[in-house]
């Protein structure tokens, strides 16, 4: 059986962490960012598992700082983290280049603020031809409004609203791949 167009392969998935810096996570609700760095990090220990590429970016990291630490012990040596002044990170000096460097068309956008540069991100990477997933349960913004308005804005143009265990479980397939036990255990 063919699995439907808007089903995540790993083979085709890259996944990107927007601006997930502690400074921006100081100002979201606790728990809403409690949860976005935890559904952020199950989503990069699997990517590892199942070598998916990682982009980060990092809005203006002279002024907010790095990627939380706790996120950024998860990452490869050698992930390309760009730091950015505009909204998009489409707009960052090397990022288009290391998405095309990819070869991979699935794009699944996590990190903060939701109604700003991820919506900004994704909305370009749309016109760009890539296929939009955005991981409603890793992604904040200050205000839950914003958030709200931001992902119904989203879904009408065309990118997926998902949550990052329907991620998991697309990226695996099936409960005979090989990672299965290692990537559902990261559910617990």
């Amino acid at each position: 059986m063919m699995a439907h167009n808007n089903l995540l392969d790993s083979d085709n998935s890259l996944l990107i962490i927007v601006d997930l810096q502690a400074k921006l996570s100081a100002v979201m609700p606790p728990e809403v960012a409690n949860l976005t760095s935890r559904n952020t990090i199950r989503l990069l220990e699997a990517a590892n598992k199942l070598d998916i590429p990682l982009i980060v970016t990092e809005q203006y990291r002279q002024g907010l700082g790095p990627t939380e630490e706790l996120v950024s012990s998860h990452f490869s040596l050698g992930t390309p983290v760009f730091d950015k002044t505009d909204f998009s990170c489409c707009a960052s000096t090397g990022f288009c280049n290391a998405l095309e460097t990819s070869e991979r068309k699935q794009v699944v956008l996590v990190g903060q603020e939701t109604h700003v540069c991820i919506l900004q991100t994704a909305l370009e990477l749309l016109e760009c031809g890539y296929k939009v997933f955005v991981v409603a349960d890793a992604v904040s913004s200050r205000n839950p409004e914003h958030k709200f308005g931001a992902l119904q804005r989203l879904q009408q143009q065309g990118v997926t609203i998902t949550n990052h265990e329907s991620v998991l479980f697309e990226w695996l397939g099936s409960a005979r791949h090989p990672e299965f036990k290692a990537i559902s255990a990261l559910l617990r």
